[in-house]
């Protein structure tokens, strides 16, 4: 199960974690974003990630800082870096690839 996260907590949610963490960038309104969670879920528990949601009409500075124009939007965090991106919702191998966890 994915945790909400907020600008409060991303640093020691996502930032400061000792494992790879899924973000996923997404709008309660965003039909897509719901389309794509069970997705996400699976990839998570397959792949051993953390994934955490962050809501972008809550959390607008956080969208911003990570270039977040489009949603869904997952960012794969390691070592307190962004170090790939999908945009969309896509099938679960579209995603794997785009993430590079194939």
């Amino acid at each position: 199960m994915a945790n909400a996260v907020t600008e409060s907590t991303f640093e020691d949610e996502v930032l400061k974690s000792d494992e790879p963490v899924l973000v996923d960038f997404w709008a309660e309104w965003c039909g897509p974003c719901h389309a794509v969670s069970p997705v996400l879920e699976k990839i998570s528990e397959e792949k051993n990630l953390k994934l955490v949601k962050v809501n972008i009409d809550e959390n607008q500075q956080l969208a911003m800082r990570y270039g977040v124009q489009s949603i869904p939007n997952m960012i794969l965090f390691e070592n307190g870096e962004p170090k790939a991106s999908a945009i969309g919702a896509q099938p679960k191998t579209a995603l794997e690839r785009s993430l590079g966890l194939e």
